[in-house]
């Protein structure tokens, strides 16, 4: 097996079973909701600091604005006066994607959990092969005990093509990247590189939802449900944190603090 078996897909596929067992009414869309509340907690370090960098990045726009009409015409001056900016003002533009980057082994993982790990037979009992990843604790009760994929009595979350749940999911993104979009301002006469910068902010604010409720509609019902779950806490993370800090601090003042 490899490391990713080992170390992400087991863990969660036990964790999820674990949760369905424990559970009274052994709802599958409940452990998940858990489950994801659970994955949040673990990477709430780093999805703060990219909220905080999110934040920072907004706070600045309007320096960063001085700087691309200053120097329009000057592409290497240019770079090297927004990395003084961004070194100046402590802050990574980098930094807003890792939590990004760690969710994807993670919702990897859950696809296949979906996929493969929960096969179930005529009665519902876990496929033999899926049970060897089942841990020794565990196994003895999945063995005789049949996994209901329903969630709250009427969403199969092993089906896909829910759309509900897709468009929830979809709407849920697009609340949480429509919170750390930069605010309107009066329009001026931009430099070119402005106007490009604009638009893709504006593009990915509704195709990132577009798309994610696109995959959420493809893939198994129960990823659709992950990606909802984690997008509301991620907003009410997101929500305490810009309450705490307004747009009247400088980008400087955030750096370090905690919410």
């Amino acid at each position: 097996m490899t490391w990713f078996t080992i170390g992400i897909y087991e863990p969660l596929f036990n964790g999820l079973l674990f949760l369905q067992k424990i559970i009274p009414g052994h709802d599958l869309g409940l452990s998940i909701i858990i489950l994801t509340l659970i994955i949040k907690a673990l990477l709430y370090i780093p999805s703060l600091s990219a909220i905080r960098s999110s934040r920072q990045m907004q706070m600045l726009q309007p320096r960063l604005k001085e700087i691309q009409t200053k120097y329009k015409d000057k592409k290497d001056v240019l770079a090297q006066e927004q990395m003084k900016l961004y070194k100046e003002s402590k802050i990574n533009p980098l930094s807003s994607c890792l939590p990004l980057l760690i969710q994807i082994p993670f919702f990897i993982a859950l696809y296949q959990v979906f996929i493969n790990g929960l096969k179930i037979d005529q009665n519902g009992i876990l496929a033999s092969n899926e049970l060897s990843h089942v841990y020794p604790f565990l196994r003895g009760y999945y063995e005789q005990t049949a996994i209901h994929t329903m969630f709250l009595g009427w969403v199969d979350l092993a089906a896909k093509h829910n759309i509900y749940l897709a468009i929830i999911a979809g709407a849920t993104q697009f609340w949480q990247t429509k919170m750390l979009a930069a605010p309107k301002e009066p329009k001026i006469k931009e430099a070119r590189d402005e106007s490009i910068t604009s638009a893709t902010n504006k593009q990915m604010t509704y195709l990132l939802p577009a798309f994610t409720a696109y995959i959420a509609y493809t893939f198994p019902a129960g990823l659709a449900l992950y990606w909802a779950a984690q997008a509301v806490f991620t907003i009410i993370q997101q929500y305490i944190f810009l309450r705490e800090h307004p747009t009247n601090k400088k980008p400087e003042e955030i750096d370090g603090q905690s919410t």
